[in-house]
């Protein structure tokens, strides 16, 4: 699988902002879901955010919806995670991760859908 090229995390305070980016191969296109997961010390991988190229639905995760916005790069493959107001439960590693198909709402947010992930990066939120 296609592996894609996340940016460096960062280390912030509470209340402060980040943003990562995701970069796959080749220009963006008319289809497939790009998305981001975490995973935190001693917690299973979870979903945060995730949008569908098709028609640029993005669906996020309660607990970070109104803070975290997904968008995308109209050109080049590329999708980001704008973070702010950030809290310590934030801190965790963030995953990207594709797939070419356009995926119905239901499957954005499961992590198996997924086929082509980054390699992690550190996101850390202190007190």
């Amino acid at each position: 699988q296609v592996q894609l090229v996340e940016s460096a995390g960062g280390l912030a305070q509470t209340g402060g902002s980040l943003r990562l980016s995701c970069a796959g191969p080749g220009r963006a296109s008319r289809t497939g879901t790009m998305g981001w997961f975490r995973q935190a010390p001693g917690k299973e991988r979870e979903f945060v955010a995730t949008l569908r190229r098709g028609d640029g639905k993005t669906v996020y995760a309660d607990s970070v919806k109104g803070r975290f916005i997904i968008s995308r790069d109209s050109v080049q493959n590329t999708v980001y995670l704008q973070m702010n107001s950030l809290k310590p439960e934030d801190t965790a590693v963030y995953y990207c991760a594709a797939t070419t198909s356009n995926l119905i709402l239901s499957s954005m947010r499961h992590q198996e859908r997924y086929d082509s992930w980054g390699q992690g990066t550190q996101v850390t939120v202190s007190s």
